[in-house]
């Protein structure tokens, strides 16, 4: 399974950015897709998860600002992202887990995108 990534970039303070992620490959159609991020010299941590029946998940710190939804045909998911500040500067990952198949519980990393907010 790979991961794309993209929509990050540089936006003023209590700007929204929309990020997107594509899955393809062997995904099992019982999966799970998350949004994590990791500021720079911090560690990474959830921001949201959606299954693909389209249950969400939330970091509680993540709660309000942050909208994860997803696009099952497309094997895409979204995080939009509206109010931001600056300690929200960080990379963006998306992640994959599968909940089924042969390959239940393997985990699947994108490569990131970068997200700052200037002040």
């Amino acid at each position: 399974v790979q991961l794309q990534a993209s929509g990050g970039g540089l936006v003023q303070a209590g700007g929204s950015l929309r990020l997107s992620c594509t899955a393809s490959g062997n995904i099992f159609r019982e999966n799970a897709l998350s949004w994590y991020r990791q500021p720079t010299g911090k560690r990474r941590e959830l921001i949201a998860r959606i299954k693909d029946d389209g249950a969400t998940e939330y970091a509680r710190s993540m709660r309000g600002r942050f909208t994860i939804s997803r696009e099952n045909g497309q094997n895409t998911v979204y995080l939009q992202m509206s109010d931001l500040r600056p300690e929200d500067t960080g990379v963006y990952l998306c992640h994959e887990v599968q909940l089924g198949g042969k390959d239940y519980g393997t985990q699947y990393w994108g490569g990131g995108t970068q997200v700052t907010v200037s002040s």
